[in-house]
């Protein structure tokens, strides 16, 4: 199967000779919504080769699931897979509780008193950053300047670039909570196994990560087709998270559903994952114990963004209510 085959496929629409084209993943409007763009792929194009992003594509969740652990594919830097767990030793994962505990406390009540905040600006920034420099004795008034390089090295090794990931992952955690009433009433004094299913469901409905790119070592058949070898391959996290064949009411945030699996994050020991988990539980008790009333400011949405990574670039709150 050729690029070119796989690109363009001929249909009897709209006349003798008529062709439908598949949509790119970086079509214009993707980044305000690719939703649309990915349903069409699952549905139509399964598997196609597309000439932007240079890969072959995979959209529907069992292709792009199997590709995450497929040892036919190279596996890039994932959090929590094998390779990842077994480069972690010595990490006290009860210093790490603190260290997240009290930099989410800090940063709550730092804004509690505001008429008016952005959590992605004032908080989502700089938990992740914060915690990280809490954890390896970087100064505060140095934490943004060391802690995305040598610092967050000395602490989670490769994983030390997932700062930026777990921020966006964060913000739309935060945005999914609030926009909801009753996921605020449901989680504000929840245990910590509800807060991590919440966390577990954000990450399959809006992954930081959108599109994961790995490349072939042989010959991998796959819904639509065989995908040759050495050849690269795109796969739409965003879009296999919501993917009705494996989840109902895929677009639905739902912490009490019975089908929550999430593909941002492998299953292993990795203190960028535990990280993320523990910045998310103790983002919502921090907010919600120096913020009781938090709600989203009046007339506000949060609006995901981004084509690669995705998140809100705002979170415009009432601390007062």
């Amino acid at each position: 199967m050729s690029p070119a085959t796989a690109t363009a496929v001929d249909v009897p629409a709209e006349g003798v000779g008529a062709r439908t084209v598949a949509p790119s993943p970086l079509d214009p409007g993707a980044t305000r919504d690719p939703h649309p763009i990915h349903r069409r792929l699952r549905e139509e194009f399964p598997l196609t080769y597309d000439p932007l992003l240079r890969a072959w594509v995979l959209s529907r969740y069992a292709d792009v699931a199997s590709a995450l652990t497929d040892n036919r594919f190279t596996h890039g830097h994932r959090p929590g897979d094998p390779p990842c767990s077994r480069s972690h030793v010595d990490v006290d994962m009860g210093e790490l509780r603190r260290i997240t505990e009290r930099t989410a406390y800090v940063l709550a009540r730092r804004i509690a008193a505001r008429p008016q905040a952005d959590l992605v600006a004032d908080f989502c920034h700089w938990l992740p950053a914060g915690t990280v420099a809490a954890a390896v004795g970087v100064p505060y008034r140095d934490m943004m300047r060391l802690v995305r390089g040598r610092a967050a090295g000395a602490l989670a090794g490769e994983c030390g670039g997932q700062i930026a990931v777990r921020e966006k992952a964060l913000a739309s955690f935060l945005g999914n909570v609030l926009s909801d009433p009753d996921q605020v009433a449901a989680l504000r004094d929840a245990p910590t196994g509800l807060v991590a299913r919440a966390w577990a469901e954000s990450l399959r409905r809006d992954p930081p990560v959108q599109i994961m790119v790995r490349r072939t070592r042989a010959e991998v058949r796959v819904s639509g087709g065989i995908i040759p070898a050495g050849a690269s391959v795109a796969l739409l996290v965003g879009s296999a998270g919501r993917d009705p064949e494996r989840f109902r009411n895929p677009d639905r945030f739902d912490p009490l559903r019975d089908d929550i699996d999430q593909l941002t994050y492998g299953s292993g020991f990795c203190p960028a994952v535990l990280l993320a988990g523990l910045e998310a539980e103790y983002a919502l008790r921090a907010l919600f114990e120096a913020m009781p009333r938090l709600t989203l400011a009046p007339g506000f949405r949060p609006t995901p963004t981004g084509l690669i990574t995705r998140a809100p670039r705002t979170l415009i709150v009432r601390p007062g209510g």
